[in-house]
């Protein structure tokens, strides 16, 4: 008698990495369908963010395969932007990570008094919390009149929501916090005026802002910048994409220019670590040392 033993591999396996490559290649004509129709790139996002977004919209638009919401995407405009809704990652809150920007009022302004004029890039600016954050900085360290901020993102529902300058009421106590975390010097509800459960903050902090649909998969430069400020956006991409964006900021930035990341973000292994100087390597302000034709920081 012939004895078969268990070795411990689960029956399911290969039925599981079939369910696996199929909801692939379903995400990845979902991805194409958008892209060639709608002209949204996602293709380089990161696949597990991305398979999670199209999953949580699956569940809100009803539908139990990603071959019906293809159909349904292309068929649909009103149903692609629902699941607009659910593919962009729209996190953020004033002064977010209030050590950047007390480490940035530190260790960037003092730089940024010798400019005669500033031009600051945004990219993902999301509902523009952290642009208006910036606009405050600026204002309180006496920069902002030289100042123009270019907040862009590829979401054009956040950025009416971000040109409107409203935001909950029930966010202020979190954002003070942040704010003095941050080396703010005043009343920080001197910013804004309440009206119900919104805030309206001073159209003054607004002059400066321009704000902009612009898509870091596709577009290219539009300016050169004295600082960019990227922060937790490029953790969605895959490592080609991130590298595009590397690019994209280092052909933007003039030499000497600032670039700002966030947390969990690096320019380590992007191609361009060496254009750089870090600032604070724990907050990720970093300086630009190196320009297109090789020029290096002066001694």
């Amino acid at each position: 008698m012939i004895i078969i033993e268990d070795d411990g591999m689960d029956a399911e396996h290969p039925a599981t990495i079939f369910e696996e490559e199929r909801e692939k290649i379903e995400v990845d004509l979902l991805l194409e369908a958008i892209y060639r129709m709608y002209g949204y790139d996602f293709r380089n996002y990161a696949y597990d963010s991305i398979r999670r977004r199209i999953r949580h919209g699956m569940r809100s638009i009803g539908v139990r395969h990603i071959s019906g919401l293809i159909e349904q995407v292309l068929y649909d405009p009103e149903r692609m932007q629902q699941l607009l809704r659910y593919l962009f990652v729209n996190v953020t809150e004033m002064f977010r990570d209030p050590l950047m920007f007390k480490a940035f009022r530190e260790k960037v302004v003092p730089y940024l008094h010798t400019y005669p004029h500033i031009r600051i890039w945004h990219a993902g600016c999301s509902t523009g919390e952290e642009v208006i954050s910036m606009a405050i900085l600026l204002q309180e360290e006496g920069l902002y009149d030289k100042s123009r901020i270019y907040a862009t993102d590829i979401d054009e529902y956040a950025l009416e929501k971000a040109r409107s300058g409203i935001f909950a009421l029930r966010n202020m106590k979190a954002y003070t916090h942040n704010y003095l975390e941050s080396g703010g010097t005043k009343s920080f509800s001197d910013y804004y005026t309440a009206q119900y459960d919104a805030v309206i903050f001073n159209p003054a902090l607004m002059k400066n802002i321009v704000f902009a649909r612009h898509n870091l998969a596709t577009d290219q430069s539009f300016n050169e910048f004295n600082v960019i400020l990227c922060r937790n956006v490029l953790i969605y991409f895959d490592k080609n994409l991130q590298n595009r964006a590397h690019r994209l900021f280092a052909e933007s930035l003039s030499v000497f220019g600032f670039l700002v990341l966030g947390d969990k973000e690096s320019i380590h292994f992007s191609g361009y670590e060496e254009s750089y100087e870090p600032i604070d390597s724990n907050e990720k302000l970093y300086r630009k040392i190196i320009s297109a034709r090789g020029a290096t920081k002066p001694r």
